[in-house]
């Protein structure tokens, strides 16, 4: 099963995200010669072990010590509806009662058919199946394939060319490095794939000179069609994107123009448009899919994770038409699966944390107080030199750290801001997730994306904690 992580590490724990914090009981000395968690990948032997998690509920987490930590970031931007849910544990005991696992090859079983029908009643008309997979790579990886076979089906096989952003992330296995726009990635990995054609991402903070932000978005979005003509708009297959940016662009907002307009150029000329609601889908922008906010904006495939099993199963999920999926399997069925896709278990799971968001209406909280998480990260920003941008939409927001403001200058990477300012939260009992994108080339920066189920009691407290955090780093310069 796949997980998505970020091509420089930055979801488990890389100098990006490192953390001081040390194991209660061991040292770097004390590792044991075999086994071990799976930070020995990831850490050098020198390096101090992370605190061991004994338990979570709501917004926090306890390590073995004790010690509470708010998650302000639901981990990878992925616990939705928070730690320790019992309507989900009971589900998940009740489904291992019945079965946990029958292949697909055999048997259909009603926690997947559950599970589809919710999302698809959710996700609107032209989404109405849902294929399920392990996580968001899984998931980019099965978009690209059913678009290609569609692509075959309907007689355009010249069709192969998936565009995306620059920069981007879509996940970790080699189909998703190649869309994904990231120099780093692809100079480790890109041998080993084919990197696929960039547009520019639509940033709203450092722009060009003599644009605004709108302009600058529609400029990007001529670029894309621009980049459709050259390659041949007969061998273009998709265009990839998020609408609310993730850890490779922090919460980037695709304005609705933007996506209007590729909307327009991706159906004249015949190229299908992916939405990649990894992150932002299931609630977390204030709608159960972002692309719910925009009129006439109308994605081709979906792409979901994270939020849609809240980190208790692995799961993710690639939402279609059902005239597209016909085509598909009146033509001799869908060439891809995994062995785990649409295991009644994780299946089970993805219906209680359905049923959870929507019984609970936590989109609607994402809205209310993603709006009040903005007023309160604004008002850090007057006080606060190294706050150059906030930015995001409902509860998927993210906070820009600069050297400078006026320039809008990152700091150099040997101050390793960001995994400063991650340790010293950390230290204080605050969890952020965070990345330098691209060695710093794009900015850096921190995701305060609380579970979906957060207070403004709880946004006090994790903006307090902000606030003395850098506040501490701030002294540290």
């Amino acid at each position: 099963m796949s997980t998505r992580t970020s091509s420089d590490r930055s979801e488990s724990g890389s100098p990006s995200q490192s953390c001081t914090a040390s194991h209660p009981s061991s040292s770097a000395d004390a590792r044991p010669r075999q086994g071990g968690p799976v930070q020995f990948f990831y850490q050098s032997p020198t390096e101090a072990r992370r605190p061991t998690v004994a338990r979570g509920e709501g917004i926090y987490l306890w390590d073995t010590t004790g010690k509470r930590y708010v998650d302000a970031s639901s981990g990878p931007i992925a616990v939705n509806i928070g730690h320790g849910n019992q309507r989900v544990m009971q589900a998940a005991m009740r489904q291992m009662e019945k079965v946990s696992y029958a292949s697909r090859l055999f048997f259909e079983n009603d926690a997947n058919a559950q599970l589809a029908d919710l999302i698809a009643q959710h996700a609107g008309p032209g989404l109405e199946r849902a294929f399920f997979v392990s996580g968001g790579s899984e998931a980019t990886e099965a978009a690209m394939k059913l678009a290609r076979q569609h692509a075959v089906v309907r007689g355009e096989s010249s069709r192969w060319k998936v565009i995306s952003r620059n920069p981007s992330y879509h996940g970790s296995t080699l189909g998703a490095v190649g869309v994904s726009g990231d120099f780093v990635s692809e100079g480790m990995y890109g041998v080993m794939t084919r990197i696929m054609p960039k547009a520019p991402a639509p940033f709203s903070y450092r722009i060009p000179d003599g644009q605004t932000a709108e302009t600058y978005a529609m400029a990007c979005a001529d670029e894309l069609e621009n980049i459709i003509e050259q390659e041949g708009p007969q061998t273009v297959l998709a265009f990839i994107m998020e609408p609310v940016g993730g850890l490779a662009t922090g919460a980037l907002v695709s304005t609705e123009a933007y996506c209007r307009r590729v909307r327009e150029i991706c159906t004249r000329h015949g190229v299908l448009l992916i939405f990649d609601e990894v992150m932002s889908g299931v609630g977390r922008t204030g709608t159960f899919l972002t692309s719910h906010q925009f009129q006439n904006v109308q994605p081709d495939l979906v792409t979901l994770a994270k939020g849609l099993a809240s980190g208790y199963t692995p799961l993710g999920a690639v939402l279609a038409s059902r005239s597209m999926v016909e085509e598909i399997s009146s033509t001799g069925g869908f060439m891809h699966g995994h062995t785990y896709s649409s295991n009644p278990l994780s299946c089970a799971i993805g219906v209680a944390t359905m049923q959870e968001t929507i019984d609970n209406d936590l989109p609607h909280n994402s809205a209310v107080m993603g709006e009040y998480l903005r007023e309160k990260l604004l008002a850090l920003q007057t006080r606060h030199e190294v706050i150059g941008d906030v930015r995001g939409k409902g509860l998927l927001m993210a906070l820009e750290i600069v050297s400078d403001k006026a320039s809008k200058t990152v700091f150099p990477g040997g101050i390793n801001a960001i995994s400063t300012i991650v340790n010293l939260a950390m230290q204080r009992g605050l969890l952020l997730y965070s990345r330098r994108t691209a060695q710093g080339r794009y900015g850096e920066w921190l995701m305060v994306a609380p579970p979906l189920i957060v207070t403004r009691e709880e946004i006090d407290l994790i903006t307090d904690l902000i606030d003395n955090t850098l506040t501490a780093f701030a002294n540290q310069l």
